[in-house]
């Protein structure tokens, strides 16, 4: 089984225009995700897909690997699968390119989803974790996910799902956590099929896979993803790379 990363890097941001160009102690915030992805040792391969020249030339001037996206792309899994098409490879691990402080043992999880699915069940797998605070529950910015008694995604929602006419009836909530590990067929059909009417009002691609009967097992982890998002979370990125280096 072939399994690799990708790492998809856009370099326009709503948020934090050019995040990850930024300084990482060193090292651009993109480069030290490489990387550190490339050091955990778990993929045969590791790439960059970006739309950006200079994104392009960082990671090759590293001495990485990087793909240039030929398209514009609406998603993540978009410009991945476009990396991807001809490539020999069964599984494609998603990793966040602002994300530089990988948790191993959560990916780990992912691709053992997958070297534990003889029968070939399992379409792409994602993590969740559960979350009790009221406002976290509420925040339409935290995506939630409900499952099967497997561990099969029902249902993504910017709502609060399930709802609680009940109380004290057992329901736990989870916060979906959009690192993905998929099979490289789901991920190609994925770009193949239309974007139809919950993906595009929830804007969760992820709905587009339910939509078309894509089977998403979900995997539960207590790890808290360190995204920078602002200049707020550099500094703390800063920080906690000087504490542990």
């Amino acid at each position: 089984m072939k399994i690799i990363a990708v790492i998809p890097a856009r370099y326009a941001s709503t948020r934090f225009p050019a995040k990850l160009m930024q300084d990482l102690c060193g090292k651009t915030v993109i480069t030290r995700t490489y990387e550190a992805a490339v050091q955990s040792k778990l993929f045969d391969e590791v790439f960059v897909v970006t739309d950006s020249d200079l994104i392009f030339n960082e990671i090759e001037s590293q001495g990485g690997k990087a793909i240039k996206s030929i398209r514009e792309h609406e998603s993540g899994s978009d410009r991945i699968a476009e990396a991807v098409a001809n490539m020999d490879v069964d599984i494609v691990v998603n990793v966040q390119g602002d994300e530089p402080f990988i948790d191993t043992d959560s990916l780990q999880q992912l691709i053992t989803v997958f070297r534990n699915d003889a029968e070939n069940k399992v379409d792409l797998a994602s993590l969740m974790r559960e979350i009790t605070d009221d406002s976290t529950i509420e925040n339409p910015n935290n995506v939630k996910v409900v499952v099967d008694q497997s561990q099969f995604a029902l249902y993504f929602s910017r709502s609060v799902i399930p709802f609680s006419r009940e109380k004290n009836v057992g329901v736990r909530y989870f916060q979906h956590i959009g690192i993905y590990a998929f099979r490289k067929q789901a991920l190609m059909d994925f770009y193949s099929l239309p974007m139809k009417s919950l993906e595009a009002s929830e804007k969760l691609e992820q709905l587009r896979y339910l939509e078309f009967g894509k089977r998403i097992k979900m995997v539960e982890t207590s790890h808290i993803g360190i995204g920078i998002d602002t200049e707020e979370d550099l500094f703390r990125a800063r920080e906690m790379w000087n504490s542990n280096h």
